[in-house]
């Protein structure tokens, strides 16, 4: 019976280490491939194994520097680089544009909150005199043409596997600012189209995206020096190479690492030096309370010029600081007893309900369309103010004459206590 018992127990063992499951689970345990980027399938890649090398000279950045990216690919085929950061922003796109099939506006918004707040491709640097084609079709430039006629949409992975809703608007709603009713998904062709639309819509500028970059010998050695500019955002970056669809490289990492006085936005997907933004609306404020406001409509155009920042996070942004300075000024100026308390609460009533439609138009408009509107309404309001301080114009209003003429009788009787 004993003999029995060891013979069974012996025979369990055998069948366990030898049974087709017990082979699934040590393969399972093995090292993986290199995975190429998300969405692409690796499968035929694997097959290219040795063929397509890459590596780079450092890991770490402080604030930004250059990344020298060398390999080996198949001889005598292109070579393309993906270069894209983990952290992600918001992107997103209003288009009203007059559709040349039907002739209508489509009035939809298209919004993602994956885009890699750093995102690029480069390309062979024989390659750079399409790139500076497409560039002289100013605002126009697309995306996908750039990489379809430089063969760089094998590369361009990344974008399409960020996830897009699509809002349809009406013309009604979107004077209101509202995004308008959520739509299905969409299918996979138009997924890339609208993917690549945003990355032009977050980075503005072809040579944000593109860089002809990559130098290629003719035995498939290639070299690339990819920039990383300073005030980008921190955290790790990645890096993977291409020829086509199917033969691609495993993925580089590497750091870009920020200390203070940097700070990093992550809604803007920037990072800002802090001292520049304390100074300047400190200069701001002084001035915006000293003619009756908080300075937001200085601070706005000023921001969105000096510093990378989308013009949605800046007037969100600028919107609650300016109750700092508000709130000062009001006390000051309720002391000195120049508040008309009935006209301010007739005006903060009808800023209440802008105040809800303003956020939605925001993110509705782009950059230019922002600064073009705004602009113009500082030069009519500057243009106005200076002809209301000509003699002329004063020798005909007695009235704000007499008002200004109080206004100084005040403030001198005030500066005397």
């Amino acid at each position: 019976m004993k003999h029995l018992r060891f013979v069974v127990a012996a025979a369990s063992v055998v069948f366990i280490l030898f049974a087709p499951d017990a082979f699934a689970e040590k393969s399972a345990r093995r090292p993986e491939s290199p995975k190429a980027p998300v969405s692409r399938s690796n499968a035929k890649s694997a097959g290219y194994a040795g063929t397509m090398t890459i590596s780079a000279d450092k890991t770490t950045l402080n604030n930004g520097g250059v990344i020298t990216v060398t390999g080996v690919a198949p001889a005598g085929k292109p070579v393309y680089l993906e270069v894209w950061s983990n952290d992600t922003v918001r992107a997103s796109r209003f288009d009203a544009d007059v559709d040349k099939g039907t002739g209508k506006r489509p009035y939809r918004f298209y919004l993602t909150t994956e885009m890699p707040a750093y995102y690029k491709i480069l390309v062979p640097e024989q390659m750079k005199e399409k790139i500076e084609a497409s560039k002289k079709d100013g605002k126009k430039w697309s995306l996908s043409r750039v990489l379809r006629e430089t063969g760089a949409d094998a590369a361009c992975d990344v974008p399409a596997s960020i996830k897009i809703d699509r809002y349809q608007a009406t013309l009604m709603g979107s004077i209101v600012g509202s995004r308008g009713t959520l739509l299905d998904p969409m299918d996979p062709k138009e997924q890339k189209t609208r993917c690549l639309q945003l990355v032009k819509a977050r980075f503005r500028s072809l040579e944000k995206v593109v860089g002809a970059d990559i130098k290629i010998n003719p035995d498939g050695a290639f070299r690339a020096e990819i920039p990383i500019r300073s005030g980008l955002a921190p955290g790790q970056y990645k890096i993977a190479a291409a020829v086509d669809n199917e033969v691609r490289s495993n993925i580089l990492t590497f750091e870009n690492k920020i200390s203070f006085p940097l700070v990093y936005l992550p809604n803007a997907g920037t990072s800002v030096n802090v001292f520049g933004p304390f100074f300047l609306t400190l200069a701001i404020v002084i001035f915006g309370v000293l003619i009756g406001a908080g300075g937001g409509f200085i601070m706005n155009p000023l921001f969105v010029s000096i510093w990378p920042l989308p013009h949605t996070i800046v007037a969100g942004t600028v919107m609650p600081t300016v109750l700092f300075s508000q709130a000062s000024g009001i006390y000051n100026y309720s002391k000195i007893k120049f508040i008309n308390w009935k006209l301010g609460t007739t005006i903060g009533l009808s800023m209440v309900a802008g105040g809800f439609i303003g956020p939605k138009m925001t993110e509705l408009i782009t950059l230019d369309q922002f600064k073009f509107v705004f602009g113009w309404v500082l030069l009519v309001l500057a243009g106005l103010m200076v002809w209301q301080t000509t003699p002329g114009y004063l020798e005909k209003n007695k009235k704000e004459q007499a008002i200004l003429k109080e206004f100084k009788k005040k403030a001198e009787s005030s500066a005397a206590k």
